[in-house]
């Protein structure tokens, strides 16, 4: 049975595996699912693709044909998904974390990368990274704050970016709200392949309800924060990112049955295979120097909402 962590503060809880990618699988307030539920099955088997969240580490989305072109060498890595011809969403969720520091409503673990042998398809250069997560709550609602570090302990630069990939709890009248000014359209394989301005039925500035709208893209330019809210429940999250995670990933897949009661916003520091294409212009690449570290910190905050603060909410 995989362990579990719990972390609490007044109406808020959440709920942490460690061994499983570092990953959340519950985040509720007020006993109100705000990150989707993780089955049980799901848990006991580690089944890290049906978790609440995970960390994006050393880079976020898919990276093309598997293949990393960097400093004039090619690096193979690892499919972690059997259906994807591509590299995703690094290693960090496919590893397990060690606790360093445990207290009622924080939790601090960490992983180490040595790639060495195999290791070496997961990435192809050593790293230390960290999570932080804190919990905190007052009479009016409760803040998650993440904290995401990564250390290159290898003698090499290299490519790398942060982010993390949060399942929101869905039903059929629930409403987003995000500003973006660019997007990246997505080609057959998920690879981005045209940007632009974002077209009016991708538009949820203002906030409006999720309807039937399908999208799996990264918007550029994103101004958090984003907003989720549950008209039903009463219920407002607000998602906020360091300037630095200027990219947000909206993924809201097809759900004409109610089979997929979830869709997913991923704050995170760089473009679709950023690293392949950062000759290209300004993809959000950045180096990681031998001995150097870098952090990003994202936020969900929850509230009960009335009538009136639905109406007084805006993006601007």
């Amino acid at each position: 049975m995989t362990e579990t962590i719990e972390l609490s503060a007044g109406l808020a809880r959440l709920v942490i595996a460690p061994s499983v990618g570092g990953s959340i699988s519950a985040f509720e307030y007020a006993s109100q699912a705000i990150l989707r539920p993780t089955p049980d099955t799901a848990i006991a088997e580690g089944a890290v693709r049906q978790f609440a969240c995970f960390p994006l580490i050393p880079f976020s989305n898919r990276i093309a044909d598997a293949s990393l072109q960097w400093a004039g060498r090619q690096y193979g890595l690892m499919r972690a998904v059997d259906a994807e011809p591509h590299a995703i969403h690094g290693n960090g969720w496919q590893r397990q974390w060690s606790v360093t520091q445990r207290q009622a409503s924080h939790l601090t673990i960490d992983l180490e990368h040595d790639a060495i042998g195999d290791r070496a398809r997961e990435w192809p250069f050593p790293y230390r990274a960290q999570q932080r997560f804190d919990l905190a709550a007052d009479g009016r609602g409760a803040r998650l704050d993440l904290v995401l570090e990564i250390e290159n302990t290898g003698s090499l630069p290299f490519p790398f970016g942060l982010g993390w990939h949060p399942y929101f709890d869905r039903d059929g009248e629930t409403e987003l709200g995000f500003a973006a000014g660019d997007v990246w359209h997505t080609g057959p394989s998920r690879l981005a392949v045209r940007l632009q301005k974002v077209p009016p039925e991708w538009n949820f500035d203002p906030p409006r309800p999720i309807g039937d709208s399908v999208l799996d893209n990264c918007f550029v330019g994103w101004r958090p924060p984003a907003l989720v809210r549950w008209p039903r429940r009463k219920l407002t999250a607000m998602l906020a990112a360091d300037p630095i995670c200027r990219y947000l990933v909206v993924y809201v897949p097809s759900d004409p049955r109610g089979a997929m009661p979830f869709f997913a916003l991923e704050p995170v520091t760089h473009m679709t295979d950023a690293f392949n294409r950062a000759e290209q212009g300004d993809t959000g690449t950045r180096v990681l120097a031998p001995g150097a570290s870098f952090s990003c910190t994202m936020s969900i905050s929850v509230a009960p909402t009335s009538e009136r603060d639905l109406r007084r909410i805006d993006l601007a």
